[in-house]
């Protein structure tokens, strides 16, 4: 059977939520998926740009587009430097517009941002926090020829909320999964080590304290971490007397 068209916003909405939803992966690409969003924002709101303005793991500013209207979209979110609807929004977490970028209001607000949008046939202009866990992550922006029904601000937010969930998600899911590789390398790490000084213990039939400190001496000696002196130890490319140096292990 032939899919039917989506018909309504709603419709159009929920298709995007659920193609937006998936964000926990290894291989999870934040400007892949900002633009994706902002795709469906100015296809669902005929818009002839829509974009993300936000700040990525590193607190570095980025962009990402929709692909209708990229170099719009890149150009008026750059052109707010001194000042827009984005900035304002990133500032407050409160949804700014949708404003008539002729109006009297908004060029005395942003004089250089409302004329260069205008300049190239943006009237109107709304932008809409990505928040989540009262954090504000971005800024999602649309640039339309027209005024636009009065759920446009409504549909809007609810996509950068998607948005932002998943940049909150994918983010926890790589702090956790960090962590849970730097806990898994100590532990091999003092695997390694204890299983090194039993080697040596038992070699030299003394404690492990004994070898543990021989171990250590050559590590400090030598400038090597304990856990590369314990894999060495290991794979027996260290003799014994390198490892003593005249120190012998305490019987």
């Amino acid at each position: 059977m032939k899919a039917m068209p989506d018909r309504t916003p709603e419709l159009g909405l929920a298709r995007a939520l659920v193609e937006t939803v998936v964000t926990v992966a290894d291989d999870f690409d934040e400007d892949r998926h900002l633009g994706r969003v902002s795709q469906v924002c100015a296809e669902l709101l005929d818009a002839l740009a829509a974009g993300v303005m936000y700040t990525d793991a590193q607190d570095a500013v980025r962009i990402a587009t929709s692909r209708r209207g990229e170099r719009l979209a890149r150009e008026l979110l750059e052109a707010q430097h001194l000042g827009g609807p984005c900035i304002d929004c990133f500032g407050s977490g409160k949804p700014v517009g949708p404003v008539r970028l002729a109006a009297r209001d908004a060029v005395a607000r942003w004089p250089e941002f409302a004329a260069r949008a205008t300049a190239q046939g943006v009237d109107v202009a709304l932008a809409v926090a990505l928040r989540a866990r009262g954090r504000v992550y971005g800024v999602l922006g649309v640039f339309a020829a027209e005024p636009k029904a009065d759920s446009a601000l409504g549909l809007a937010q609810a996509l950068a909320d998607v948005a932002a969930a998943g940049l909150h998600n994918q983010r926890a899911y790589t702090e956790c999964r960090d962590l849970s590789r730097q806990l898994q390398a100590a532990l091999s790490s003092r695997i390694r080590i204890e299983q090194a000084k039993g080697i040596l213990a038992e070699r030299w039939q003394t404690g492990t304290d004994a070898a543990f400190g021989a171990m250590r001496r050559y590590a400090r000696r030598e400038r090597l971490v304990m856990d590369t002196v314990a894999g060495m130890v290991l794979q027996g490319t260290l003799d014994d007397a390198m490892l003593q140096d005249g120190y012998g292990p305490s019987r």
